[in-house]
């Protein structure tokens, strides 16, 4: 099929009767929605805009502890069509603020409400009409190079899957700089990330959390990077733990029968590779052997590796000895 033939063929679909009624109504249709768009845009609505705000004239010697950069919001009054040219254009300027005027003496600053809204008012059309702003009051906060290191922790849940436990977390960095007033950062011991919501977990997880805010504080870095690593749970026994006798008078040596015993034990699998007899301390008390004697003494489990869960003896009755 050549081009002229195509083109009679896409002219004679255009203008047949049918489609050229369809084209005209599409024509009338376009032309009053034009119209009932110019309409729409010339009644007057209610919408909240953002001003940027910046800090200037920062002495080098000062750290804006709430941040050099905020935002107020607006909320005007005008034809459909200036809020539109807001919205989608674009064309409002940031609010530059004086750090010298504005900042008092112990760390502090705050910008007046009525001065926020009369700088609004200048980057916006003399027929838009301010309703209201937020904050009333813009507060900052500021110090001259006070600060500290700090630790990181996650908050949130984080839930693994069924027959795995949460073996580990590991941060980077695992502690970030604060810089606040000095009575702020005596309070201040750790520094929480953002809550996280981790569940039905088994593989290592990785995610990179932006820290939670403080008033007044500013953090250094504000996200870091943060591992879960997660193990398989699995129920083990571990021999040959010694029992040993404690408050035991000089010359007096407590032998048990037997001398050694068996823990059972729930731990992750990579845990468990690396645990052994001696991170088990099980003990018989001899003041408590004194109190009640009896041919058996009760043993107990006195210390036992971190991680593990659900620790239990095999025995917790053995027939002892004491020897002078």
């Amino acid at each position: 099929m050549n081009l002229r033939n195509l083109y009679h063929i896409v002219r004679n679909f255009l203008f047949s009767r049918a489609n050229r009624e369809f084209l005209v109504f599409l024509f009338f249709f376009a032309i009053a929605g034009f119209f009932w768009l110019l309409m729409t845009l010339n009644d007057t609505y209610e919408q909240e805009l953002r001003i940027p705000v910046r800090f200037v004239n920062i002495p080098k010697n000062a750290v804006l502890t709430s941040g050099e950069t905020d935002t107020i919001r607006v909320n005007v009054s005008d034809k459909g069509l200036v809020l539109a040219s807001y919205i989608y254009g674009h064309d409002i300027q940031p609010i530059a603020l004086d750090f010298k005027t504005y900042a008092y003496s112990g760390g502090v600053g705050s910008v007046p409400g009525v001065e926020l809204k009369k700088m609004a008012a200048q980057r916006l059309r003399a027929s838009t009409k301010i309703v209201s702003v937020k904050p009333e009051r813009l507060a900052f906060y500021y110090n001259y190079g006070e600060k500290k290191r700090v630790p990181v922790t996650y908050s949130g849940q984080v839930v693994p899957d069924d027959m795995y436990y949460l073996a580990h977390v590991e941060y980077k960095p695992d502690s970030v700089t604060i810089f606040a007033s000095r009575e702020r950062l005596d309070s201040i011991d750790l520094v929480y990330t953002e809550p996280l919501e981790i569940t039905d977990a088994r593989d290592t997880v990785s995610l990179t959390p932006r820290l939670r805010k403080m008033a007044g504080v500013k953090m250094v870095p504000e996200r870091v990077s943060v591992n879960f690593y997660f193990d398989v749970l699995t129920e083990v026994s571990l021999d040959n733990i010694p029992v040993v006798g404690i408050n035991m008078p000089e010359g007096k040596k407590l032998r048990t029968f037997p001398a050694k015993v068996r823990v059972r034990f729930v731990a992750g699998v990579n845990l468990y590779r690396n645990i052994s007899a001696s991170d088990f301390e099980v003990v018989a008390d001899y003041n408590e052997i004194k109190a009640s004697p009896s041919s058996q003494c009760r043993i107990y489990l006195q210390r036992t590796p971190e991680g593990i869960t659900r620790p239990k003896l095999d025995t917790t009755m053995v027939d002892y000895l004491i020897e002078e």
